[in-house]
């Protein structure tokens, strides 16, 4: 199944606005919900409206607060819902398309950072996962099951056991409080097979208490 059309990475944009924000991360197949008030985002998601509708999530790492340093890999979404409330803000969900790294950042007028992806490496994004050799589902339950207790969190566990592995993964990755480096981490995973045992590695690293794990 392909992404809104998006066959193949040549049809994906040379140039794409980017929303950087630290915390929130959006994978392949997807759905991110964003509250957009500040007036440059503002301006972009009226720009993706009247273009592709796609906009770029990427992190942030450190620098200013009006202009952050950014990660270096981010995933490119499509905006699949939009509303505006009668004060002024846009509620939209994103949808991911596919993962890009950070090739260079243009020099635009827009008030909001416009970058040239490189979507080489990221080409298995536009298809289904491969499931093949995932770690058993039991085996995600019982760190999760230990994670959300150290944490006070509640799941529902109905849909842990029947959810596509994909989803739980994903939900999991974006949902958990982990740090943003942790949280780039699972983005930076190169399968979903790596980002289902690097989240299971970061569930049991937070029972563990080792402070000092984080992965880089």
């Amino acid at each position: 199944m392909t992404r809104h059309g998006y066959r193949k990475v040549s049809d994906l944009p040379d140039a794409m606005a980017v929303f950087p924000l630290a915390g929130a991360v959006l994978f392949p197949r997807w759905s991110l919900p964003l509250n957009i008030f500040e007036p440059r985002y503002l301006n972009m998601i009226d720009d993706a409206m009247a273009g592709n509708r796609v906009i770029g999530m990427i992190q942030t790492t450190g620098g200013s607060k009006q202009a952050p340093h950014l990660a270096r890999v981010g995933c490119a979404g499509r905006v699949t819902s939009y509303s505006e409330t009668e004060d002024g803000r846009y509620l939209i969900n994103l949808t991911g398309i596919c993962r890009f790294a950070l090739d260079e950042e243009l020099d635009v007028a827009t008030p909001y950072r416009q970058v040239q992806p490189d979507w080489n490496g990221f080409a298995d994004d536009l298809e289904e996962p491969e499931t093949h050799g995932l770690p058993e589902r039991n085996h995600l339950a019982d760190a999760l099951k230990k994670y959300v207790a150290h944490n006070q969190m509640e799941v529902d566990w109905d849909a842990l056991e029947t959810a596509p592995m994909e989803t739980l993964v994903n939900a999991l990755s974006a949902g958990c409080p982990f740090s943003s480096m942790e949280k780039q981490a699972l983005l930076e995973a190169p399968d979903l097979r790596a980002r289902c045992d690097t989240l299971i590695a970061l569930l049991d690293m937070d029972i563990s208490g080792d402070d000092s794990s984080t992965l880089q």
